[in-house]
């Protein structure tokens, strides 16, 4: 469990492929702070680390997670957000995130106004229902808040801190981002699935007696 308060930004130091997917290595500060075993959110997807050495972290990506998120994509001097898991003592300054990725999707526009960015990244169909105004998103692992809904795209305003300390400074249009909906959002909508499919009547109980 994350926060999406991105904690360190990372830069892919080796991509080396393998027959259970891929090993990627991360060269970032947390490297001491992390041991074999650690869980790791890297540009939102939890990742679990399998060796540290020389200020950088090694962690494998199984083909499943390559087929469902970006980390396909990564190439060395890519700069990834890396954020350690949630202590259960600590303050949650962000919102849950599990770094479990819902969809990827593409950068639409980033434009500067004043001192904030304006980032508008579209969205696929199957998680139209768990984006809403006002809501939180993660956005390759960023807590964020969502500002604007289209139907198929959302906007959200990111201040100068959030710029400057995340992946998003060497981001374009047209990147692919990992998007993770929030947990309860996600509640909301399997209850009202689930009911939708239940019998309107319990008939089909016998009566006692």
């Amino acid at each position: 469990m994350f926060t999406g308060l991105i904690e360190s930004v990372g830069e892919v130091d080796r991509v080396v492929p393998s027959a259970a997917g891929q090993r990627i290595r991360v060269r970032t500060s947390l490297a001491s702070e992390l041991a074999q075993g650690d869980s790791v959110s890297v540009n939102g997807v939890c990742l679990t680390v399998v060796s540290t050495d020389d200020g950088a972290v090694a962690a494998d990506v199984s083909p499943e997670t390559i087929k469902v998120t970006t980390l396909g994509q990564l190439r060395p001097a890519t700069l990834v957000n890396l954020e350690r898991s949630l202590r259960a003592d600590a303050r949650l300054g962000g919102h849950f995130v599990q770094g479990h990725v819902d969809a990827t999707a593409a950068i639409l526009g980033l434009e500067q106004q004043g001192d904030a960015y304006w980032l508008t990244v579209s969205y696929p169909p199957s998680v139209a229902a768990l984006i809403v105004h006002k809501g939180s998103i993660a956005v390759d692992g960023i807590s964020l808040t969502v500002a604007g809904v289209g139907t198929d795209r959302f906007s959200v305003q990111i201040v100068p801190f959030t710029f400057q300390h995340t992946n998003l400074r060497s981001a374009r249009v047209r990147d692919q981002v990992n998007l993770e909906c929030d947990i309860l959002g996600k509640y909301v909508a399997r209850a009202l699935e689930v009911k939708a499919e239940l019998p309107t009547s319990n008939s089909q109980f016998p009566r006692s007696g």
